[in-house]
């Protein structure tokens, strides 16, 4: 039995570096229910039958086929799974919603469509609205009769979203906030029937507006010629002295950012779990295929080399999941220990997400880095097939790559996970200063080599901290290297507390395989995290003190060496028995 929520040990956001984690208090998707399995079938079977037969109808856009999709997702319940049942959703908890946009991951264009319309499309107003326009607006929003998209990034203003030069003015009779300005790459502009827009009240006061998407004055640009998604409607948006009602205001005037800010944490939560879904499903297109390729009289599958593809194709989608499952688990139990005290649950997930904030950054930049790898690696399975929009991995390779640009590009997202961490630990929200100088002063003991590999992040983050202080933010080549190793950090430690877990639940014969990609992953790690932190330290120390840092690094990022070729191989013949990604 894991444990539950009240004799569990729930760690805040960015802990996981100075606090030990149990395996029994993390969240695995092994231990799902019946009803959230139910859930998974129906989303599965929804994305099978129904989007991946049409996937070529989509790229070319034909007339109202997303919109008919998005309809058939609502008449399941799908696109309406995660608002309120009071508004006609199904208020399925976080980790229901999890494993469905898990399932939503593999229909390539529809995929975007779907998140746009449940995540950043309804987001804001289930978290930010008033009573009058929650009841106005979600209903419709849950059943697929009213369509949303989000208007934020302008053409001079992409990861700058405060630097936006959209206008609203209050008219003369106060009834009206009159829009002008332009928005682009809006994902579902072209079908939508509302918009949420960013604007500066005077020119000045970054404020959220709910817009008519069909009001006077709102034109729409030809749909993008884009690289990937072309199925996906994504045109720019002009506004030309429109009126707004002023009870379309949303949030507080000048809280735009807020609402910009926090729906962003569980956007990017949600493209990690979207990626996870994208990166099996290729995977299993890769080991099918490696499976009926005949060459030299064999499958091509019997090769080493290509045994080597699919199981670090498999042991990247095994550490993916791990990691996003076990921040589902965490935002899962804070949203039910904020209930359970009186919270409002809608409420309740608003603020576990930015408390999560951190490990949100750290998954959309793995998961989108990890799916990325994924389809590069099975276009070379497939070989020069692999080059030809006749077979799936060529829609996929190119589908994977606005993922590392949406929610925020992977540098920012970087720059952001250890920016928040410091932050956190200027404020006293977290004990990282002193962690990180005791472990300053192990440096100068003894060794005894039985350190955590969490102290190397210690280690370097103090360090460039006390080097470069106020002007520690300018140092975005360090930070870049301090983010690589935080996100390492937290997905080895995912990977191992799994591991753990299942080999508690099902024995060690059971997991053997899970134990080979779990050691696999983390050897291979150690030596990222090693190499990133030779750049970093580099960089503002050199003598002794470098020295010194060198064999730290060195002392902390110790692994006895594991035949990591045997494993893959170990673990790719499981794969190619099943046909398919099977952990």
């Amino acid at each position: 039995m894991s444990a539950t929520t009240e004799t569990k040990t729930i760690l805040k956001g960015g802990e996981f570096l100075i606090k030990e984690t149990s395996f029994a208090d993390v969240f695995i998707k092994d231990e799902i229910s019946e009803e959230q399995q139910m859930f998974v079938q129906t989303a599965a079977d929804f994305i099978t039958n129904r989007v991946l037969p049409h996937t070529k109808e989509l790229d070319k856009q034909k007339e109202g086929l997303m919109v008919e999709l998005l309809n058939e997702s609502a008449e399941l319940g799908l696109l309406g799974a995660s608002v309120p049942e009071e508004y006609g959703g199904m208020g399925v908890d976080f980790n229901t919603d999890s494993v469905i946009n898990e399932e939503i991951g593999k229909g390539h264009s529809f995929t975007a469509g779907f998140a746009a319309h449940t995540g950043i499309g309804t987001l804001p107003i289930l978290y930010y609205g008033t009573a009058e326009q929650k009841q106005k607006y979600l209903p419709g929003l849950a059943n697929g009769t009213i369509k949303a998209a989000y208007c934020l990034t302008e053409p001079g203003s992409g990861s700058d979203a405060l630097g936006a030069k959209s206008k609203a003015v209050l008219s003369e009779d106060g009834k009206y906030y009159i829009l002008n300005g332009q928005k682009m790459w809006i994902t579902n502009s072209g079908f939508a029937d509302i918009l949420t827009v960013f604007a500066k009240i005077d020119g000045e006061k970054f404020t959220g507006f709910i817009v008519d998407a069909k009001a006077e004055g709102v034109s729409m640009g030809s749909e993008e010629d884009k690289l990937g998604i072309k199925g996906s409607s994504t045109r720019q948006v002009f506004f030309n002295n429109v009126k707004v009602p002023v009870e379309n205001l949303l949030g507080e005037i000048g809280k735009g950012h807020k609402i910009a800010f926090n729906v962003l944490n569980i956007g990017r939560y949600k493209l990690a779990v979207l990626t996870l879904g994208g990166s099996k499903k290729t995977t299993t297109t890769a080991i099918k295929y490696a499976n009926e390729r005949i060459q030299f009289n064999v499958p091509i599958a019997s090769f080493g080399a290509i045994k080597h593809k699919l199981a670090e194709m498999a042991i990247r989608c095994y550490a993916n999941d791990c990691a996003t499952y076990r921040t589902s688990g965490l935002i899962e139990d804070m949203i039910n220990n904020l209930a359970a005290k009186g919270t409002d649950k809608v409420m309740a997930k608003l603020i576990a997400a930015e408390e999560y904030a951190i490990e949100c950054a750290i998954l959309k930049v793995f998961g989108s880095e990890v799916l990325d790898f994924v389809v590069d690696e099975a276009v070379q399975v497939f070989g020069g097939t692999g080059f030809s929009e006749e077979y799936p991995v060529a829609r996929a390779y190119r589908d994977a790559r606005i993922n590392r640009i949406f929610e925020g590009t992977n540098e920012i997202n970087r720059l952001l996970a250890t920016g928040m961490l410091v932050k956190k630990a200027l404020k006293g929200e977290l004990d990282l200063f002193s962690h990180a100088m005791a472990v300053q002063k192990e440096l100068m003991s003894v060794p005894d080599f039985s350190s955590s590999d969490s102290e190397v992040m210690l280690m370097f983050g103090g360090e460039a901290v006390q080097q470069f202080t106020d002007q520690f933010d300018k140092e975005q080549e360090v930070i870049m290297n301090i983010s690589d190793m935080l996100i390492e950090l937290f997905v080895c430690e995912s990977v191992l507390l799994r591991t753990e877990k299942l080999m508690s639940i099902r024995g060690e014969a059971a997991t053997s395989l899970h134990v080979d990609m779990a050691r696999t992953y983390i050897s291979d790690a150690l030596e990222r995290i090693n190499l990133s932190g030779k750049h970093a330290i580099a960089s503002f120390n050199d003598g002794d003190t470098l020295r010194i840092m060198l064999m730290g690094l060195k002392r902390f990022t110790k692994y006895d060496a594991y035949n990591t070729i045997a494993a893959r191989r170990r673990v790719a013949d499981k794969l190619i028995e099943e046909n398919q990604y099977c952990f």
